[in-house]
Parts: structure tokens; sequence; C-alpha cells
């Protein structure tokens, strides 16, 4: 099971999360960060690490932000031509994508 990062994530970023991710799985978007359920090795680092408390394991987050988490990696994002799926390498080569999922975009 994944982590999710929640509503309170939204326009706060502190990303102290990133930097305590082992394996570079969490992904920065225009107002939110997202953690890649496919390469999170549910170690729980980010939700220690998350000052505004809003990262949980996957089966404990809201429904709706869990959805969320899933469509930023599966669907294609405004701009891009492709789904962002499982990126090699991580996060980190893949930078700031400057994008969310509609339900972060259109608070």
């Amino acid at each position: 099971m994944a982590y999710v990062i929640g509503a309170s994530c939204v326009d706060i970023m502190d990303r102290s999360c990133m930097e305590e991710c082992p394996v570079d799985c969490i992904y920065e978007g225009e107002r939110k960060l997202y953690i890649n359920p496919v390469e999170c090795i549910d170690c729980g680092a980010c939700e220690v690490a998350c000052p505004e408390q809003a990262i949980t394991v996957d089966r404990k987050a809201d429904p709706e932000h869990r959805a969320d988490n899933r469509r930023f990696f599966e669907e294609v994002l405004p701009g891009r031509d492709a789904p962002l799926g499982a990126a090699p390498g991580g996060a980190g080569p893949v930078g700031p994508l400057g994008v969310d999922t509609a339900l972060v975009g259109g608070r």
C-alpha cells in the first residue's frame, strides 16, 4: 500500500517529504505534491516528515484524494502527450511539472 498526499498540501508544498523519500517517488505539480503509488515502497518516511500532516497511508486517505493521486500518474495531464506513469529514475529527473489534476487545479 502506498501513501497519499491530501488537501492540506495544496498551495503549501513544504517539500520536507521529498527530502526524506528514499526512492524519490514524490512528484511536484503546480500547487500540490503527488506520491507515485507504483514507485512508493511504503516506508512512511514522508508521513513523518510532513509538517502539514497531509500524508497518510492510502487505505486511510480520503477516497477523493486517493483517486486523484492515481489520476496524476495514469491520465494525460494538461500540456502533456502521455500519462506520466512511473518515471525511470524517479521524480528528480522529471522536475516540477507545473500542472495538477482537475481536482486540485479547480480549487
